[in-house]
């Protein structure tokens, strides 16, 4: 199935609400009609649950997808220890490798046509010693999704994940603001400071502003994106 309306998300940092968006896109899709599945093609950090490893942002996205997809496919690779991608696969005897990653997501797309991929940590980094995120982001060729953590801070490692993207020669689709400091001050106006500077530099729009949710889900944050401007861009290259 053509994987016309997917996605790759990336974020500012290490949790800053990567799965929480990637979850609203899902559902926001779904309840457009689109059958939607979810990767998070390396994982760190895992649980030993009814027999198995498994990766609470790895199952919070399952959940929030409309397809069902075995773990090995939407998440190749899950590291026990919640450490630095390259770091954790070390420990665990691991190579990551963009290939595999690259196979799995053909795989998932017979399946969806709305598939969301949710990165690691920030937009850079290190798989191993020669290879990062970016470079995955770019082997996918995917339009990117950037989640900006709101809280001090947040516009410096903002501004320059998004030049990092275009950097890559990936098209820069849109950014959701998700509010992760609920005590953090002026956020209108940091949200304003961006989204001026990524309509003109990048025409990157804002998608929406998730507030600090008390009981975060995907149906609950996705009430708060507007998802039309990725479906227009989508639509064109239909």
């Amino acid at each position: 199935m053509d994987p016309s309306y997917s996605f790759f998300v990336t974020g500012t940092d290490t949790e800053i609400g990567k799965t929480l968006t990637s979850g609203a896109l899902l559902h926001a899709f779904g309840k457009r009609g689109l059958r939607t599945a979810a990767m998070k093609p390396i994982a760190a950090g895992a649980e030993y649950r009814n027999g198995a490893w498994c990766n609470e942002d790895a199952d919070f996205l399952a959940q929030a997808a409309n397809v069902a997809l075995p773990p090995a496919l939407t998440t190749p690779y899950l590291c026990q220890e919640a450490l630095a991608p390259h770091i954790a696969a070390r420990q665990d005897g691991i190579r990551l490798e963009i290939e595999q990653i690259i196979q799995c997501y053909a795989t998932v797309t017979q399946a969806a046509n709305c598939v969301v991929v949710e990165g690691v940590g920030g937009f850079q980094v290190p798989l191993d010693d020669h290879y990062d995120t970016a470079d995955l982001a770019r082997a996918l060729k995917l339009p990117v999704v950037l989640v900006v953590g709101l809280r001090l801070g947040c516009l410096n490692h903002a501004l320059l994940t998004a030049a990092a993207i275009c950097a890559n020669g990936l098209p820069f689709v849109g950014w959701v603001a998700n509010q992760i400091d609920p005590t953090m001050r002026y956020v209108d106006e940091n949200i304003a400071t961006l989204r001026v500077r990524f309509e003109q530099q990048y025409n990157a729009p804002l998608l929406g502003k998730i507030p600090h949710l008390e009981a975060p889900s995907a149906a609950t944050a996705a009430l708060y994106l507007n998802i039309d401007p990725l479906l227009a861009l989508c639509a064109k290259r239909l």
